[in-house]
């Protein structure tokens, strides 16, 4: 997919889809005033009538209009002027972004970022356009016999009136990289745990390695061993995929410059171990590398944006299987860090890999670390699927995400983390257990990382109700990509 910014009118412009956007009930902006004109007022009169749905992110289709250069104009409403904001923008963009996705014509054009949008300005309305319409063209065949035939827009033009189109071309080729790092996300959620192991991942970590010149480090069980990382090794005992402990360096900044570490979890598959799931929508455990995933493709876009910013990635992989071998509640394992943990529940194992990874960040002397977890159906509980939970040990680290994560329309939402909560992991026979009590099992999982992180600011970002949908659209989402993007991005503008 390939997106050229161009000064120009829309009316003037020879496309095969014409894409503006109108208010259901209010009057014509710029782009769409001189497009009704070159129509003789056609586009005011179906609006006048109602023809253009009042709920924003509503689509007018016209074939060959008289007076245009396009052979399809696609008027995307904008709802009602009174109530217009962000999420009404944000609505009509995605609209945008599907109609062209699932057009006919290859060559398309776009008149939407000089639409003013409260508080933000052209930049950013053009990195959201790129990022939604490339996003929309992902499509997964990796596993099937027959390949998806192309279809879609694959050239498109975004219009303004702006002459100064450096700041936006910045902005399209922000947006172009962090979908290209989301569909590499979403397609290793996507793919099976049979073919997505914990080998795939270290294979795909060094590919990305090999192409964006960063350093990759892939660490056996042997080696974990010797690093003392049982908390995570006890994870890996029930099955026969070996583990693999993923570290990518990624070193854009000066060589003083301390890093930001991302952490993903990548459980490649979830059975829960001896604690076994229920078997209903037990596939959908293949989604529990996601955070590891999010990891792959936030570096995937740092390469492709080659931000100067020192960043760590770090992805503890491996399976949590049921076996002879397996560990079993009630066992007690030793963490990295020398702490004792009572293993009461083997699906609490997120928290296990995690943990012996938080300890190793240490060694970075981080400026701060994120780690990116489908840890806790709780999470859904407490937040349904709209934000992903966000705890952390520092507020200011926490508002700076909570507002990467507004920007890019990819948001989180700040739970406590209060001493009290962690009275919940007290242990018997060691120094904590590795599940709470029945309530609060989001932020006590928080509380069990916590524990890890005393050397650094730290946050982490529980992505269970946002890295995947079910249903009939099942499939990964590619979050949160494009909030930890915004996050860098942010971080290596103030570096600069």
């Amino acid at each position: 997919m390939q997106f050229t910014i161009k000064t120009g009118s829309p009316e003037k412009h020879k496309t095969g889809t014409l894409v503006i956007a109108a208010h259901s009930d209010g009057k014509l902006g710029p782009a769409a005033s001189a497009v009704d004109s070159a129509c003789d007022g056609l586009v005011g009169r179906l609006i006048a009538r109602g023809e253009l749905e009042s709920k924003a992110g509503a689509v007018l289709k016209l074939h060959d209009p008289d007076g245009l250069r396009c052979e399809r104009l696609v008027v995307v409403s904008l709802g009602k002027e009174a109530e217009f904001g962000e999420r009404a923008w944000r609505d009509a963009a995605t609209a945008a972004a599907r109609a062209l996705a699932g057009g006919p014509v290859g060559q398309a054009a776009i008149s939407l970022t000089d639409v003013e949008v409260p508080g933000r300005d052209a930049a950013w309305a053009t990195q959201q356009v790129v990022r939604l319409i490339a996003d929309a063209g992902y499509g997964y065949d990796a596993t099937k016999s027959k390949k998806i035939e192309p279809r879609g827009a694959s050239e498109i033009t975004l219009l303004t009136r702006s002459k100064s189109l450096t700041k936006l071309e910045a902005a399209a080729a922000q947006g172009k990289a962090i979908a290209d790092g989301m569909a590499l996300t979403r397609e290793l959620g996507d793919l099976p745990g049979n073919v997505c192991t914990p080998t795939y991942l270290a294979e795909t970590a060094q590919l990305l390695g090999t192409r964006y010149k960063f350093k990759v480090e892939v660490l056996d069980r042997k080696e974990a061993e010797k690093l003392g990382m049982g908390a995570f090794l006890s994870v890996a005992r029930g099955s026969h995929e070996p583990p693999r402990f993923i570290v990518m360096q990624y070193k854009g900044g000066k060589s003083k410059d301390k890093p930001v570490v991302l952490v993903g979890k990548g459980i490649t598959f979830d059975t829960g171990g001896i604690s076994l799931k229920p078997g209903a929508e037990m596939d959908e455990m293949k989604y529990d590398m996601c955070g590891a995933a999010s990891v792959l493709g936030t570096f995937k876009a740092l390469g492709e944006l080659g931000l100067p910013l020192n960043v760590v990635g770090i992805i503890p992989a491996t399976e949590n299987m049921p076996g002879g071998s397996a560990t079993k509640p009630g066992d007690v394992v030793t963490s990295m860090s020398g702490q004792t943990i009572e293993i009461l529940n083997t699906d609490a194992e997120g928290r296990l890999v995690l943990c012996d990874a938080l300890t190793y960040a240490e060694r970075f002397d981080p400026a701060c670390v994120v780690d990116i977890a489908t840890l806790t159906g709780a999470i859904i509980v407490a937040l349904g699927k709209i934000p992903s939970g966000l705890m952390a040990n520092d507020d200011e680290l926490a508002r700076e995400l909570i507002d990467c994560g507004t920007r890019s329309g990819d948001r989180a939402w700040q739970m406590p983390l209060w001493d009290e909560y962690q009275e919940g992991l007290k242990s018997n026979f060691a120094d904590m257990a590795n599940i709470g009590g029945r309530f609060g099992g989001s932020i006590t999982a928080a509380c069990f990382l916590a524990r890890y992180t005393k050397a650094y600011k730290w946050a982490h970002l529980d992505i269970a109700g946002t890295s995947w949908v079910s249903g009939d659209a099942k499939g990964a989402t590619g979050r949160p990509v494009p909030l930890l993007c915004e996050f860098l991005i942010g971080r290596s503008a103030q570096a600069a």
